[in-house]
């Protein structure tokens, strides 16, 4: 599904996060006189890399299509400790609806964001690529994603939909790896990416034999990775994958391998710590 799909998914993020917080209604909302107009601020607490923005406006225009959000930053930008990040001009009642939601989206894109954003730092320099997974929150792939690219990193496919991955009990239900790359090369539609997950340096032979132009070494040690980069002479793209860090991912940068996947950048993340000021008139 490509992210020509972004608003589509917007859209259904946010509908859901409103239905799952607000119900058939916002109890507390109502201990607000209806129609007060107010003025909010959003400041963060720690530094950061912002990212979210079109979730955090979904929810509030989606509850109030008049409000108004003036950002201080861009989506991307490095924000600093006690800096504010946008204001926000609605209804009163809508605006306390919408804030647990559109926090909740911004300081967990953010933080994704923000995560890649040091591995990429943390490679400044070398040719590695850092690549995504699809170990991501439920119903926040396509979110997440988006985070990635916004803190320098690069996305692999989507879902099972648009790229192979060919994984150890494939392997073994084909029947070998050359069994395995052949049925794959007969099923797989033109222009979708073929990849194999090998766990030897003698699969990694047996998969170059077969024709894979797409390798993850799983679990590799670095000396086994500089011999699989030696090996493959760059007749495949290599991907290193399991057991990175940001101690160790420079490392891993240095054995040529082309590729870094990191399942963490999605699913070990602490949200960004932001904060949202109301003032009434």
């Amino acid at each position: 599904m490509p992210f020509t799909d972004l608003a589509h998914h917007i859209r259904a993020n946010v509908r859901a996060a409103l239905d799952e917080d607000i119900g058939n209604g916002d109890l507390s909302a109502q201990l607000i006189q209806e129609h007060t107009q107010a003025h909010a601020i959003v400041i963060t607490r720690e530094p950061a890399v912002l990212c979210g923005t079109l979730w955090f406006e979904e929810c509030f225009l989606t509850l109030d299509p008049d409000c108004r959000i003036t950002w201080k930053v861009q989506e991307g930008a490095l924000i600093e400790p006690n800096q504010t990040l946008c204001e926000v001009h609605g209804d009163a009642r809508t605006m306390l609806s919408a804030e647990r939601p559109a926090l909740n989206f911004l300081q967990t894109l953010s933080a994704v964001a923000t995560l890649t954003w040091h591995y990429v730092a943390a490679t400044q320099g070398m040719s590695a690529r850092i690549m995504d997974t699809r170990k991501t929150l439920p119903g926040l792939r396509m979110a997440q994603k988006h985070a990635v690219k916004v803190g320098g990193g690069n996305n692999q496919r989507m879902g099972l939909f648009d790229g192979v991955l060919i994984k150890e009990n494939h392997i073994a239900a084909a029947g070998g790896i050359s069994k395995v790359m052949e049925h794959a090369f007969r099923i797989t539609p033109p222009g979708v990416p073929i990849q194999i997950e090998v766990e030897t340096l003698e699969q990694l032979d047996e998969a170059l034999n077969a024709g894979a132009r797409l390798i993850l070494l799983d679990n590799f040690s670095l000396a086994d990775m500089h011999l699989a980069v030696t090996h493959a002479a760059k007749r495949a793209e290599l991907e290193a994958s399991g057991g990175i860090t940001l101690e160790n991912v420079r490392l891993v940068a240095g054995t040529g391998v082309d590729r870094i996947s990191i399942g963490a950048l999605t699913k070990d993340i602490k949200a960004i710590d932001l904060s949202m000021r109301i003032e009434f008139p």
